[in-house]
């Protein structure tokens, strides 16, 4: 297999410094050694590499950003998204995982968690030596999390939680949730819950077409009890839950460039090396007017999620910024993927290359953490300044 080489059309590397391009190499090197072999073979069985959190969790992928005090690495936000950027160069369930570890969960704790939650979890989380998920959507509400119909209730010495929680990464390997519930008078609420306790279950959901390497799941709390000590005690209302979607969908606005960045290598070497009527698919007019294309993209998409990283670190950084990467990200990478696909033919469906299946990946990323139709009206109110959602 012939060494990825990276589209770098505006020299972006030259925006870098020394750490940050050396945290990027290391986990290229590592994605290419750990990850690349033998995925295809977890792709089609439709399982997740089991041994790979371990190792992210010992070379500080988890939580890049979670403060050393709590076993983080304590990076800067430009130095996660190059971590996300190469993780789902591998595959996007794998981004994934790190992505929900991170954000959804070692975030949560640290942003909105109690002294004791912080010491008990995070050093675990970040290592690799515990495994988080997140509930949030449910059946019937995923773009309208406010409608949730999970229900929380004082009792006598803590909480009871009762409800479903739907499309779940990681929930059957977790051994903890961040559950968010409803209680009596409407006002939603964090819980930390162990996989263990009774009433709990995470049965995980199969026939899946796309992030096939990645656990999904159903959660179900059927009256599950935990102590007024697992609740978040910081997080007040729905707002606490969707903050943590914004630290979720800035990682995927990266991650998905690797994606777009895998399948261009593949295509282009591909364009070079096969002949029809006697001289590369390179050198016809209509395959460089695509490869212009995608070039011109990507690159784009580089200096967006570039800008907003360091816009993250100087605490200037809005969600509805967010939701313009994530958007416009997910989507170039998607039409990337396809028009990688048409160059590769046939062999574009065979899992003995990647394109195809970072293709089907997409279609998954493009809806999950906020649709593209969503982010579009949150882009849309915050330039017209009114909001068209209903």
């Amino acid at each position: 297999m012939n060494p990825f080489q990276e589209l770098d059309f505006y020299q972006f590397q030259d925006l870098l410094d020394e750490e940050e391009i050396l945290i990027r190499d290391q986990v290229r090197d590592w994605v290419d050694r750990q990850v690349m072999p033998g995925l295809a073979e977890h792709y089609e069985a439709g399982t997740y590499p089991q041994h790979l959190h371990r190792e992210m969790g010992e070379l500080g992928m988890l939580g890049p950003c979670t403060s050393e005090r709590y076993g983080g690495a304590g990076l800067n936000s430009v130095a996660y998204g190059l971590i996300s950027q190469e993780l789902e160069r591998g595959d996007s369930g794998v981004r994934s995982f790190a992505s929900v570890q991170g954000s959804l969960v070692m975030w949560p704790i640290e942003r909105y968690g109690s002294e004791e939650q912080k010491k008990t979890w995070l050093p675990l989380l970040a290592q690799g030596e515990k495994v988080g998920c997140f509930g949030l959507t449910e059946p019937d509400f995923g773009s309208n999390p406010g409608g949730m119909r999970t229900r929380c209730r004082r009792t006598a010495d803590g909480w009871a939680l009762e409800g479903r929680k739907m499309w779940i990464t990681n929930g059957t390997m977790a051994d903890m949730a961040i559950v968010w519930a409803k209680d009596e008078e409407g006002l939603v609420h964090g819980f930390l819950v162990e996989a263990d306790r009774p009433g709990y279950q995470a049965p995980e959901q199969k026939h899946k077409w796309s992030f096939r390497c990645s656990v999904t799941s159903e959660l179900v709390l059927g009256d599950v009890r935990v102590p007024e000590a697992n609740r978040l005690p910081e997080a007040k209302g729905l707002k606490a839950a969707l903050s943590c979607l914004t630290q979720a969908r800035y990682g995927i606005a990266w991650g998905v460039l690797g994606a777009a960045q895998a399948c261009f290598d593949e295509a282009l070497r591909y364009c070079r090396d096969r002949e029809i009527f006697d001289k590369p698919l390179a050198a016809y007019q209509l395959t460089q007017d695509k490869l212009a294309q995608m070039a011109t993209e990507i690159t784009k998409g580089q200096l967006l999620v570039w800008r907003l990283g360091r816009l993250k670190d100087q605490g200037k950084m809005r969600p509805d910024q967010v939701s313009m990467a994530k958007r416009n990200n997910v989507q170039i990478a998607l039409e990337t993927a396809r028009l990688c696909r048409s160059l590769l033919g046939a062999n574009g469906i065979s899992l003995e290359y990647q394109t195809g299946r970072h293709l089907c990946n997409l279609e998954t990323v493009q809806t999950y953490e906020g649709t593209h139709e969503i982010h579009t009206l949150v882009v849309g109110q915050a330039v017209t300044g009114i909001p068209a959602y209903r």
